[in-house]
């Protein structure tokens, strides 16, 4: 189990450029979001990403901190991770566009556990379409907690 400070690998491996004026846009837009509690650009570990803490009260008391990794590069792959932790256990969900040997360009890796291989998919083209994509399968997550 992690603790709410570690941020996984995300294996995208294609070589390309991280793309920090992406990240940003998405830091802007995200803060500007009031399901997050922080947002932290360029953390000190690792430096490539975005992370971004969901406000707790979304959550019942037995998710103990839910986030979302973001990593963009600039020739639009991608790797988005959504995390919660829980007390005996976790939940990992992925988003990815990237060249892989397990699956098609797109493709996420579904809960509880994001197995690779995944399964393939298909992404938007615009990453503010991608991003909403992301939020609203999150969200119906969120609201299950509270209608099951």
């Amino acid at each position: 189990m992690s603790s709410g400070d570690e941020t996984p690998d995300l294996d995208v491996g294609d070589g390309a450029p991280v793309d920090f004026e992406r990240l940003s846009l998405i830091a802007e837009r995200l803060g500007n979001d009031t399901r997050f509690l922080r947002i932290k650009e360029s953390p000190p570990t690792p430096p490539d990403r975005l992370v971004c803490v969901f406000d707790p009260a979304l959550y019942p008391a037995s998710v103990e901190e839910a986030r979302l990794d973001v990593v963009w590069f600039e020739n639009e792959t991608f790797s988005i991770h959504y995390h919660e932790s829980h007390a005996e256990s976790e939940f990992d969900y992925r988003w990815d566009r990237h060249p892989s040997t397990h699956n098609a360009l797109d493709h996420i890796h579904p809960g509880p556990d994001a197995p690779t291989p995944g399964e393939d998919a298909h992404h938007p083209t615009d990453w503010r379409d991608v991003l909403s994509t992301v939020l609203n399968e999150i969200e119906d997550r969120q609201c299950g907690f509270w209608t099951d």
